[in-house]
């Protein structure tokens, strides 16, 4: 199984964030054609060399890279880039 991993950065507005990621973000995710799975952190993130400024990471699952690299090509396509 291959990952694609998106890290996102603690935002100046983190309420607005997470309500934007979680009812817009999360179900367009959930509809990218080739995902077998999707993971949300929860909690604090640390590193080896202490706390980031990270504020959440998303982890999406695909059989392969090839899955993958088919699903970023859709994307493109819908969006016109």
């Amino acid at each position: 199984m291959a990952r694609m991993v998106v890290i996102y950065r603690t935002p100046k507005n983190v309420v607005a964030f997470d309500r934007h990621y979680f009812e817009i973000h999360v179900p367009l995710a959930k509809r990218i054609p080739g995902l077998r799975k999707h993971e949300v952190s929860d909690g604090p993130i640390a590193t080896l060399v202490g706390t980031a400024d990270v504020h959440r990471i998303g982890t999406l699952y695909f059989e392969d890279r090839a899955a993958i690299e088919m699903a970023k090509s859709r994307a493109a396509a819908d969006t016109g880039r």
